[in-house]
């Protein structure tokens, strides 16, 4: 494995599957279990300090979610990002992330305006302090307050469902060279156009960032199946 996973803490309020399923998870997509690899259920345990069991039964939920896959007499696999996956992610997001930030421009409180810059300013940071976990996290904050905005608790819904598909991707975009610089330009545009109240050009901003999220993305697969 690309880096060794630590060992699961107890929480009082949750059963130990359920730890060791959102553990695995966040594993997958952070990256720290990369697409294509195979999940070995001893080893897994061994690595997390639990037993086999709940780790069969975290993948089996896994697989239900996408993000693994069971071959049969081969065992169980990360699912790889295909070209397919992608195009069809962006686009249903494409779509919805310009609903939302059209939403948001009509929408939008000055205190969550405020929020929103306050947020650009901690991605500039993170950015300057070569700390890709914080990027992620913060642009997942950024899109997350669009959505809120929005005042629209279906299309939230249906972002919040579509979230384990576009964070790996997040984090696969962001960690392209120079792509974060990139995409910190790009929200601060989608954020000024919000505050503005502009609707129509919220929408396009919001579908041109996605655009360059899908292509930064799909040149990278291209690169690595040349490798």
């Amino acid at each position: 494995m690309t880096e060794r996973l630590s060992s699961v803490r107890l929480k009082n309020y949750k059963p130990l599957r359920e730890i060791v399923f959102e553990h695995l998870r966040e594993a997958i997509i952070q990256g720290k279990l990369r697409p294509g690899e195979r999940l070995m259920e001893t080893q897994l345990a061994e690595e997390m300090g639990v037993s086999r069991t709940p780790v069969r039964e975290a993948i089996r939920k896994l697989e239900l979610e996408g993000l693994v896959v069971m071959i049969p007499r081969r065992g169980a696999y990360v699912s790889d990002l295909t070209v397919k996956d992608v195009a069809e992610t962006f686009e249903i997001r494409s779509a919805l992330e310009a609903l939302a930030a059209g939403l948001a421009a009509e929408r939008i409180s000055p205190a969550e305006s405020e929020e929103l810059d306050q947020i650009l300013v901690q991605i500039a940071d993170s950015i300057e302090k070569n700390d890709l976990q914080q990027t992620v996290a913060l642009d997942e904050q950024y899109h997350n307050l669009l959505y809120r905005a929005s005042r629209n608790d279906r299309l939230v819904q249906i972002l919040n469902n579509l979230r384990e598909q576009i964070q790996r991707f997040r984090i696969a975009s962001l960690g392209m060279p120079g792509r974060a610089q990139a995409v910190l330009q790009e929200h601060k545009g989608i954020a000024e156009a919000v505050a503005a109240g502009n609707s129509g050009l919220a929408r396009c901003l919001a579908q041109q960032h996605i655009a360059n999220a899908e292509n930064v993305l799909m040149d990278w697969m291209k690169e690595q199946k040349k490798m």
